[in-house]
């Protein structure tokens, strides 16, 4: 009998299309998009809780925006320059709590995230010249500097691309399809997405094992047309994965 359960279990309206943790305010966020309305929302989860902070946020553009970061308490924005390409235009912040909007540029455009905040550069200045941003506010009174502003350091680990033959082969709990498994251990726990096909249909499935006891499992994506990518993380003792591409679930190990 399984005996982890996930104390995050959220469906979305749309494709999840990103997510990002804010180590500081310990808040995960969810980019959605949802193709057929044209419309791209964003939500944000108590990660220490599981409370939902808000769910659902839209802003004044429908579809050509998306997460650029987060960073203590704040979730930063940013638009599209065209809808055909990949290039970012402005910077829109959001209170991780509320949902509300505590400033915005659209001169500014988002750099990279350092350890002291978000760093930015005014797109009508050339050269380049970075600035770390108060991100509760949006101004730029302190020039960055790469001796003295540390990068971020993530707390994400990411599964290896293993053989089958490392799990014994008693704990495969249906038929491998493929030659490799996505693997990681935590403690004493083993973590394993596998494809299987059945009736003709491509399956990924994804398993807990403490030691040789199946603690947890669960169907992530049915009738696939091809292997998918790693399906999980760990974020401290956090599992986190997402299923059937809009159900976003995290399990404390």
């Amino acid at each position: 009998m399984p005996t982890l359960f996930p104390y995050v279990n959220q469906q979305f309206n749309g494709t999840i299309w990103r997510l990002e943790i804010d180590e500081l305010s310990k808040t995960i966020f969810v980019e959605t998009r949802n193709e057929q309305d044209k419309q791209v929302s964003f939500s944000s989860i108590n990660l220490s809780t599981g409370q939902v902070n808000f769910k659902g946020l839209t802003t004044t553009e429908r579809w050509l925006a998306g997460i650029e970061a987060a960073y203590n308490g704040v979730l930063l924005l940013h638009n599209y320059q065209s809808e055909k390409g990949p290039l970012h235009k402005g910077i829109i912040a959001i209170d991780a709590t509320t949902g509300e909007t505590l400033w915005s540029n659209y001169v500014n455009a988002f750099d990279h995230l350092s350890a002291d905040g978000p760093v930015v550069y005014n797109t009508n200045i050339q050269p380049k010249k970075l600035f770390i941003a108060d991100v509760k506010n949006g101004a730029t009174n302190t020039a960055y500097d790469p001796s003295d502003n540390r990068e971020v350091q993530s707390n994400i680990v990411v599964p290896d691309l293993v053989d089958p033959a490392f799990l014994l082969p008693e704990l495969m709990p249906v038929a491998l399809f493929g030659n490799s498994i996505h693997y990681l251990e935590y403690n004493n726990f083993r973590i394993v997405s596998l494809h299987t096909l059945e009736n003709g249909a491509l399956k990924q499935y994804l398993y807990i094992f403490n030691g040789v006891d199946n603690v947890y499992s669960d169907l992530l994506n049915t009738d696939i047309q091809k292997l998918q990518p790693e399906a999980f993380i760990l974020h401290k003792t956090r599992l986190i994965y997402i299923k059937d591409k809009s159900v976003l679930n995290i399990v404390n190990l």
